[in-house]
């Protein structure tokens, strides 16, 4: 989809050389020794742009330097520049043809979040989950060497990216052909993806740059040996530092995989980066260049605060993020926040899981409060899924905290390690349905389709805030695996119980009878987040509303109940409709040999690009006014005034 937004010129005066700049080939025209200064501009212009629209800040002034050098010395787009955790790719956007809209991005028709295929020949490869760079380029490289071509293909890899087992895999691949595939893997270390990294290799890392003796004397050496292509005392020193450098730091892993490995080196020294890429450049066969940059550099409050700014609302630069006053309305994930704790105080046996998603996924109190029944296993939801699995085996209670689309990743284990076996284990499904700014990468439009078919799984949507706490419970207490499955940001408004109370499982609740003397009887069986708007058009219509709560197992009883009493089903879902919660209706008439007319209202049948989420839901008709159009389309009759139906 291309950008279909009123561009806002850049201000020459203020920024004189990038104002020059629309595409690489003109950072090209500049003096090597202006880099420098089109860094700090371009610096500036970010904070400036971000601070208008909002969206993610602190990764992308991370990597300013080392996305000017880039661009600078390799002929993008024909050489291949493939970015991993998108979201550090905003210089990136500036630089190629996207200045005069950034302010647009995340926003409807605007410049996408992440880099898009659809949206520039410079976006390579599409990416919001992270860790898919290293293969994705390997994969051009090899396509690129089989077609004579002698482009370059470079993957930037970082963010906390390289904590994710898919990156090893793709290391171990290319480091291990016997025709070396032409490919700069560069490794943007900064500690941080969205919360601080964890893990042995984070550690190992550390103590790799932390080791001034070990880089000292590696660069003397190189000094004083030369090149170790030519030089045959350079080559032997050159296996020697790779056994001797064992006794310095804990491992050679990149060498040994087969990566000639360079670094570390300053991220944020782009005369350093431009000598170091220039001799790369010259170097053939897998190459890791290691590179140390510091999350929000240059722009104080997000270097000191860098998991706040990591992505951020509409703020002014001069003062920084600014709380608003006054009492928030509590979103699901602050729900499961509170319902975490309180559930632990309550059970000794719950241990809480998260992917690396500390903060989005609400554990933050629940990682203070009960840090040793915390778990961040890294960007890694397989090893996530898994692992609950085991500490359920042991008689452990594991609640595995975890985006929709996060868990995509994972669909392999939840299925063969965890629902096979019929393990305890609770999924607190965050971001389920449409999600908004994010995009495409971000939506959970697929979830109840692909856990629906699982067997042994019990799988609940909540329609409120109060039934999200109570869902939570009930999975928690259920002895084998279930899934609450909830939208981002805020419900009706419902006040929470403080208790924790549970629902029967695969029981619906029959929110408003319709009226039965009439012509056309139609039953809305509504899941989850848009029971509210079916509410409404209830109300209006005068319809029988269904809060269905159970996508599995459903509540067979009252569908075939409504089915005898009324004319028509219409199914509501924010899921796709291609083998959703709906197809779960019909499957059930179906079996019953029960021929009823049923209206399916859900998500299209294709990815949604990034607006907001009411924007969104509006697209796909499943709003009140949406719903409402498509139940009278149907059933004209519904239009006249409920008196005069029943008078006919």
């Amino acid at each position: 989809m291309a950008v279909s937004v009123p561009s806002v010129p850049i201000d020459g005066a203020r920024y004189p050389r990038l104002s020059r700049i629309q595409y690489p080939a003109d950072l090209r025209r500049f003096d090597e020794s202006e880099l420098r200064a089109v860094a700090d501009e371009l610096r500036a212009y970010l904070i400036e742009s971000v601070g208008k629209s909002g969206g993610h800040f602190g990764a992308g002034l991370g990597v300013i330097e080392l996305t000017v050098a880039l661009h600078y010395l390799y002929d993008t787009p024909n050489d291949r520049l493939v970015w991993d955790v998108g979201h550090q790719t905003y210089p990136h956007k500036i630089l190629t043809g996207r200045r005069d809209v950034i302010h647009s991005v995340k926003q409807k028709d605007g410049v996408a979040p992440f880099p898009k295929r659809e949206e520039s020949e410079y976006d390579t490869f599409g990416v919001g989950h992270s860790s898919t760079s290293i293969s994705a380029a390997l994969g051009m490289a090899i396509a690129a060497a089989r077609a004579g071509s002698d482009r370059r293909v470079v993957a930037v890899i970082g963010d906390g990216a390289m904590t994710a087992g898919m990156a090893y895999e793709a290391l171990n691949h290319a480091g291990g052909m016997d025709d070396e595939p032409n490919l700069l893997v560069i490794l943007n270390d900064n500690q941080m993806s969205i919360s601080e990294n964890v893990g042995g290799l984070t550690k190992m890392l550390g103590r790799m740059t932390g080791s001034r003796t070990l880089n000292a004397i590696r660069e003397s050496g190189k000094k004083l040996l030369g090149d170790k292509r030519t030089s045959k005392s350079a080559r032997f020193v050159r296996r020697w530092e790779e056994h001797w450098k064992g006794m310095f730091v804990p491992s050679t892993l990149f060498e040994e995989m087969g990566f000639h490995y360079t670094g570390p080196i300053d991220g944020h020294d782009v005369g350093a980066l431009v000598s170091t890429l220039k001799l790369l450049k010259t170097m053939k066969g897998p190459q890791l260049l290691h590179v140390m940059t510091t999350k929000g550099k240059g722009y104080d409050l997000a270097e000191g605060d860098q998991i706040g700014y990591h992505a951020v609302s509409p703020f002014d630069p001069e003062k920084g993020l600014v709380s608003k006053p006054g009492a928030k309305k509590p979103t699901y994930t602050d729900i499961f926040s509170d319902w975490l704790c309180d559930m632990a105080a309550a059970d000794p046996l719950l241990l809480g899981i998260t992917p690396a998603m500390r903060e989005g996924s609400g554990l933050v109190r629940f990682s203070k409060e009960y840090p040793d029944r915390y778990f961040d296993v890294a960007i890694a939801e397989q090893h996530a899924v898994t692992l609950a699995a085991g500490m359920a085996c042991e008689g452990a209670k594991p609640v595995v905290a975890i985006y929709s689309t996060f868990l995509q990743r994972a669909y392999d284990q939840l299925v063969h390690d965890v629902a096979t076996q019929n393990l305890d284990v609770l999924f607190a499904i965050d971001r389920g349905g449409v999600v908004g700014p994010d995009g495409a990468t971000h939506a959970g439009n697929l979830d109840l389709s692909f856990l629906r078919c699982v067997p042994n799984m019990v799988v609940m949507a909540p329609a409120d805030e109060n039934e999200c706490r109570q869902m939570l419970t009930t999975g928690h207490k259920y002895a084998g695996p279930a899934a609450v499955r909830y939208p981002r940001g805020t419900g009706p408004g419902t006040a929470i119980q403080p208790s924790l109370d549970t629902l029967p499982i695969g029981k619906a609740e029959l929110r408003r009878q319709g009226a039965q003397n009439m012509g056309a009887r139609i039953a809305l069986l509504a899941f989850g987040a848009v029971v509210p708007a079916a509410q409404q058009v209830g109300d209006a219509l005068d319809l029988t509303v269904v809060n269905m709560r159970f996508i599995r197992p459903m509540d067979r009883s009252l569908i075939l109940e409504l089915a005898k009493t009324h004319d028509g089903f219409v199914t509501l879902e924010d899921n796709v409709v291609a083998g959703g919660a709906g197809s779960g209706v019909a499957e059930l008439l179906a079996a019953e040999g029960i021929a009823l007319p049923i209206l399916h209202l859900g998500l299209p049948d294709a990815f949604q690009h990034h607006a907001s989420r009411e924007q969104l839901l509006a697209e796909a008709g499943l709003d009140a006014d949406g719903i409402r159009a498509a139940v009278l389309q149907r059933w004209p009759a519904l239009v006249a005034p409920p008196a005069a139906r029943a008078a006919g």
